[in-house]
This record gives C-alpha cells, structure tokens and sequence, in this order.
C-alpha cells in the first residue's frame, strides 16, 4: 500500500512539472501566432493533463465517512 501510494505521488509531481511546463511553451507560442494548430494541441495535452492530476488527487485522498 505505501509503495502505491508513493507512486501516486511520484506520478503526480512528474504529471505537474509537465503541466508547468506547457504554461512556458504555450505563453510562447501566443505571443508568436505561428502556430495555431500547435498551440491547440497543447492546450488539449494540458487540460488533460490537468484532468489525470485531479484524479491522482482524488485517489490520494482518503474516503471519509460522514
């Protein structure tokens, strides 16, 4: 169970790096108009980025009973 949850955390700290990440690089692609095409795609890959971190999120929170 702890190494689970480990791994949980793991991929949650990798999955927000991306995230921050694709903040930088599509701040840049808006100020270049270049590539629109590029930069939507990126903004898809963020919110499902966005999307999995939610869900690791969920699953590392423990159920409580009211």
């Amino acid at each position: 169970m702890l190494a689970d949850r480990e791994s949980l955390l793991r991929r949650l700290h990798e999955l927000r790096s991306e995230h921050r990440d694709l903040d930088t690089v599509i701040a840049r692609l808006e100020t270049s108009l270049l590539d629109q095409l590029q930069l939507q795609r990126l903004k898809k890959r963020k919110l499902k980025l966005k999307d999995e971190i939610a869900w690791l999120e969920s699953r590392l929170v423990p159920d409580i009973i009211a």
